[in-house]
């Protein structure tokens, strides 16, 4: 494969506007005055930069109607890193008997002042600095004690990023969001059955920092609000099924009218009280419909995290996609890429969006599956067999080191099939196989996946609304204690046909390097073949109150 060499991204506003941020520039400087001597060490560092990413949070809760919880901070966390060694060969080499993957832990996170006090930040930077140079060079000796087999490089040598963005925090009006959240969280009232009904409203505004010994140097903003609606309800066997509605958005504009908030929740309640009388629905195997938003998670967890490409590096991974690059792995309709560039689709904002990565990289899209052939991998500056350069991907939560992570997933499909005829399909196939009837996974939760060569290579996921779709026309039945389980290739034989319609899943992605958000757009999908198992049983279940709820006394 060809290299990709990353072109510089730089917004000339002069160098004044570099300088009047205060924070980079005592960053940079202390970086300089650190690298100068670190380089020099008996055992030199190559590489260093510094993380800093300052951060106003806001959260309010309320449940059942009532304001639970409040609170507002603010902070600033540094992380720093540094290699010793070289490119080829430095101090963040897998050794074979560090289970579990690539080595995490040279960086140490650490809070520091939030105000721009010179002396105070160097101090914090030098001892940070000084603990992390230790670490690495402690590691590095165990590096080159080990037998050292694989030629591949540990770090790519790309072009320092030049990026700046002003200030531009974003806030929330806590009056209006008090008073929404606790009159959504007030419908899940009147009845008994539902334990649970909160509503989360929380703001992260963000101003992140990056600069390198390499010469990179980045400040962009970050904010996300996150409106989360959640509510549990139990059966009469003491089993609990919960749903929730989650939105998200850089800013306040961005997020649906108290209205819309207000409708859909009520739908959630309603669902909820369906779900409490719903069957539990057995083991099953046969066809099936995925909802966009179900087949977007689908992709995310099956397909996403086998293509993050420090996976491929790893001697404890499975490595499902290794050897198939150019192989056909999903039907000839379907194509994949992944663009954190990509800012919305269809008016909705995708939580996977930035300018530039966690190692100072331009963002950049990056075509994954073409035709339902392999092309490509999410690349970090940790290269791989013929692929030796970042493609903007290299990912983490502050604290954390990065590595090759999923931004926006987008599956498109040129099979265009409408939701009817979909459905018809899906009967059609139902007959065809002798099954009663079919699913329809119409929402979910999340899902997970395990891709180490340790343990089975499958994935589960997690749907909150099924359906059964009869084969002789009765109306649709809504069942409950459904898992969607499988292996990824297997998974994708399978898949027959996708539809027209399109919807966004916007979420946050835990893996090795923290909690991202993420984002994955796709189509629903028909798929032949489908495996699902009992949820697990709670160890803990919900008793039946022994007095009714003041709120249901009629005489109160």
């Amino acid at each position: 494969m060809n290299k990709i060499l990353l072109s510089v991204l730089l917004i000339f506003c002069g160098t004044s506007v570099f300088s009047q941020d205060t924070l980079l520039t005592i960053l940079e400087e202390e970086l300089e005055r650190e690298f100068k001597v670190l380089s020099k060490a008996e055992v030199p560092v190559y590489y260093m930069d510094y993380r800093v990413e300052d951060e106003t949070a806001l959260t309010i809760t309320s449940s059942f109607g009532s304001l639970m919880d409040e609170s507002n901070a603010r902070m600033r966390v540094l992380q720093p890193t540094l290699r010793v060694g070289n490119y080829k060969l430095d101090n963040t080499r897998e050794l074979a008997n560090y289970y579990g993957g690539g080595y995490f832990g040279a960086n140490q996170a650490q809070y520091l002042p939030i105000n721009n006090n010179s002396k105070a930040i160097k101090q914090v930077l030098w001892r940070v600095t000084d603990f992390a140079y230790n670490n690495a060079k402690e590691r590095f000796q165990e590096v080159k004690n080990s037998d050292i087999k694989n030629e591949i490089d540990d770090f790519s040598k790309e072009k320092p990023t030049k990026y700046y963005e002003p200030p531009a925090l974003g806030s929330l009006d806590e009056s209006y969001w008090k008073n929404t959240a606790k009159k959504l969280s007030a419908q899940f009232l009147g009845d008994s059955k539902i334990i649970s009904g909160t509503v989360t409203i929380s703001g992260s505004f963000s101003r992140k920092y990056f600069v390198s010994s390499e010469g990179a140097s980045v400040v962009q903003n970050f904010n996300f609000i996150q409106v989360f609606v959640s509510g549990e309800v139990v059966n009469e066997d003491g089993e609990i099924a919960s749903l929730y509605n989650s939105y998200t958005a850089s800013n306040e504009k961005g997020l649906p009218s108290f209205d819309t908030l207000m409708a859909e929740t009520k739908s959630l309640v309603e669902n909820l009280q369906k779900l409490k009388e719903a069957p539990f629905a057995e083991p099953y195997t046969g066809p099936a419909i995925l909802h966009p938003r179900v087949s977007a998670v689908f992709f995310h967890e099956i397909f996403g995290h086998r293509i993050e490409g420090h996976r491929l590096k790893s001697e404890q991974d499975g490595q499902t996609f290794k050897e198939k690059v150019g192989s056909q792995i999903l039907p000839d309709f379907i194509s994949i890429y992944s663009d954190p560039t990509l800012k919305n689709v269809e008016g909705i904002e995708l939580s996977g969006n930035y300018k530039v990565d966690d190692q100072g990289i331009e963002s950049r899209r990056v075509e994954i599956v073409k035709n339902g052939k392999l092309q490509n991998f999410l690349m970090s500056r940790s290269p791989i067999e013929q692929f030796s350069n970042s493609n903007g991907h290299g990912r983490s939560q502050i604290g954390a080191d990065p590595v090759a992570r999923q931004s926006n997933l987008i599956i498109e499909t040129t099979s265009n099939i409408s939701d009817d005829k979909l459905r018809k399909q899906l009967i059609e196939e139902c007959k065809k196989q002798n099954k009663p009837y079919g699913y329809y996974f119409e929402d979910v939760t999340g899902g997970f996946t395990q891709t180490s060569r340790y343990a089975t290579n499958a994935f589960n996921i997690m749907p909150t609304l099924v359906y059964r779709v009869y084969a002789d026309g009765r109306p649709d039945e809504l069942v409950k204690g459904v898992d969607l389980i499988g292996t990824p290739l297997a998974m994708f034989a399978e898949i027959m046909q996708a539809g027209k319609s399109i919807d966004v899943f916007n979420g946050i992605c835990g893996a090795e390097s923290g909690n991202i958000p993420v984002s994955a757009v796709a189509p629903a999908i028909l798929v032949r073949r489908i495996e699902t198992q009992k949820k697990p049983i709670v160890d803990i279940k919900a008793e039946e109150p022994i007095l009714a709820s003041p709120l249901l006394n009629k005489k109160n």
